[in-house]
């Protein structure tokens, strides 16, 4: 027999004192600037059964007002800045600059040739390496990245996917170096293969080896890393390319759901590696339908997996996601504008209660950002947090009907979107038939055509607009980085064990061939100092590469 909300109440309020007892929250009391005391949550007068159905209490199913009863009461999200840049060395001085000014986790952006695992001295890395995040081809390198940084005391997050297990184990072996047992470590790798054929790119592999490579991380993390996110589903990606939020919230939900079917194909409990998978989540600039979207993707997701997974563990049923703000969004005009485009971008995720959150900096639009930039946007998380008041109660847009109305439309639209991904066969399918490109493409065309009609106003690039000055002050990354980084690879090369590599990679191919867990057989090339792109090579050798089908 079902609980009455009473007793839901009843029950929800003595767990949350039995939490703070353990870990109380950040203030005695919590009051405005006026001195008005301010709760920790907000309840209609009068709860129906519709609303304990569908809202409910933060902390519990289906988790619509958050993933924890306290949210930021008991701790802000994490500020968890994006960066990489040229050499391990060089954005290892960024880090450590950025955890010095207050921010509280890693995210670590790797260039090109990284992300589609080639060395930095592949003649397919020239003019790329450094660009866009940090060139790492060996363990050597990663040694480096993180030096001084100790791995027990700070959570990373790494953007890499299809070479995500390599990087992993490059992280673990570092660690390893630092005294620091894997099963200590916290952070996540995004290792969301799906997105990357529909709406990014940088993919290696075809879809059904990727998906085994996933669920041996899944199965590999379970054991030795059981801290770590072992994936963080990306819708980011999936709205960059020019998808809608419904789009977005649908596309990703059912990205996930093919991992989780795959990694249930492959002999896996639900609720052993249900708890671990993560969230991306982009934050654009429709202030009220972005903070509707993540409510509406938290209640989605945890139905998904309660019904259709038979998942019983409540952490296999949350949403835990990361936010970004809408890279898209930043205009090369007036970028000094993109500061409050980002600070709007920001709140509507804290709003929708993101567990982290990366800030874009407003020179992002031209280049790399400078350090002046990076500290904005950072300062503008901690003014959120800090100075707003909003992080004082949870959820404290519930019950306005236009936030309740649009969390249930993104609901209804993103439903119909996977019914017909159902249809076709999963997420998997969609992708190889084209089906979900050719949806963000048609989104991101409506979208252009919008302003380009100024049916839609963008600020300084459609109305608004002034004469400028040149940009100054741009970041620019020296095209020496790549010639430091393939003398450094060849002097690596002629100092390692050169046979042990060879035996390593042999030993990869065999486990790649015989349907073996790939991660243990990783784990030994890496700490032989087998590069990142021989790894990648020898898989290669296996699975072949993937060539994207025609979408128009």
């Amino acid at each position: 027999m079902s609980k009455s909300f009473s007793e839901q109440l009843m029950a929800w309020q003595a767990g949350v004192d039995k939490m703070l007892a353990k870990r109380p929250e950040r203030k005695d009391e919590f009051s405005t600037l006026s001195g008005l005391p301010v709760e920790r949550v907000y309840l209609p007068g009068s709860p129906d059964e519709a609303y304990a159905a569908d809202l409910g209490l933060p902390g519990d199913y289906p988790y619509t007002r958050g993933v924890q009863p306290t949210m930021y009461r008991g701790r802000l999200w994490t500020m968890r800045q994006y960066a990489g840049f040229a050499s391990a060395a060089e954005s290892n001085r960024r880090y450590r600059y950025l955890l010095e000014q207050g921010q509280t986790g890693l995210s670590v952006a790797f260039d090109l040739p990284t992300q589609i695992g080639y060395d930095a001295d592949h003649e397919l890395a020239q003019g790329e390496v450094g660009k866009v995040g940090v060139s790492i081809s060996s363990l050597k390198d990663m040694e480096t990245l993180f030096d001084q940084i100790p791995l027990d005391k700070v959570s990373t997050s790494m953007t890499i996917n299809a070479p995500a297990g390599i990087l992993l184990a490059m992280y673990i072996a570092v660690a390893e170096k630092q005294g620091v047992e894997s099963s200590a470590l916290r952070g996540t790798i995004q290792n969301d293969i799906l997105k990357e054929y529909s709406s990014r790119g940088t993919y290696i592999f075809p879809p059904k080896p990727s998906m085994r490579i996933i669920t041996n991380i899944f199965e590999y993390c379970a054991a030795e890393v059981p801290m770590w996110n072992t994936i963080s589903i990306s819708g980011y990606h999936i709205r960059e390319a020019g998808s809608s939020a419904v789009q977005e919230v649908a596309f990703t939900l059912a990205n996930g759901m093919a991992y989780v079917q795959a990694a249930l194909d492959a002999g896996l409990e639900v609720d052993k590696f249900g708890p671990r998978l993560s969230f991306f989540f982009n934050a654009h600039s429709d202030f009220l339908e972005e903070v509707a979207k993540y409510r509406a993707a938290r209640r989605m997701w945890a139905r998904i997996m309660k019904e259709r997974f038979g998942a019983a563990n409540p952490k296999s049923q949350m949403v835990r996601f990361h936010t970004q703000t809408a890279g898209c969004s930043l205009t090369a005009q007036q970028p000094t504008n993109n500061i409050v485009r980002v600070a709007f971008q920001a709140m509507s995720a804290v709003l929708g209660g993101t567990q982290s959150l990366h800030t874009n900096s407003m020179d992002e639009a031209l280049s790399l950002p400078t350090t002046e930039a990076v500290t904005i946007a950072l300062r503008t998380q901690q003014v959120i947090g800090y100075e707003t008041g909003v992080t004082d109660t949870v959820d404290p847009l519930a019950g306005s009907y236009y936030i309740e109305h649009l969390t249930d439309e993104i609901e209804q639209k993103a439903n119909e979107y996977i019914a017909t991904i159902d249809e076709m066969g999963g997420a998997v399918e969609a992708v190889e038939q084209g089906y979900i490109q050719r949806e963000i493409q048609e989104a991101a065309y409506q979208y252009q055509r919008a302003v380009e009609e100024k049916e839609r106003i963008v600020v300084g690039v459609n109305q608004f607009q002034s004469e400028e000055k040149p940009p100054s002050d741009i970041l620019r990354v020296d095209p020496k980085v790549r010639e430091e980084q393939m003398a450094a690879l060849e002097a690596l090369k002629a100092e390692r064990d050169g046979k042990a590599v060879e035996a390593a990679l042999g030993e990869l191919r065999e486990a790649a061939i015989n349907d073996a867990n790939l991660m243990p057989h990783i784990l030994t090339c890496v700490k032989t100092y087998a590069t990142l792109g021989e790894i990648c090579d020898t898989l290669r050798g296996v699975f072949g590469e993937y060539q994207a089908p025609t979408t128009i």
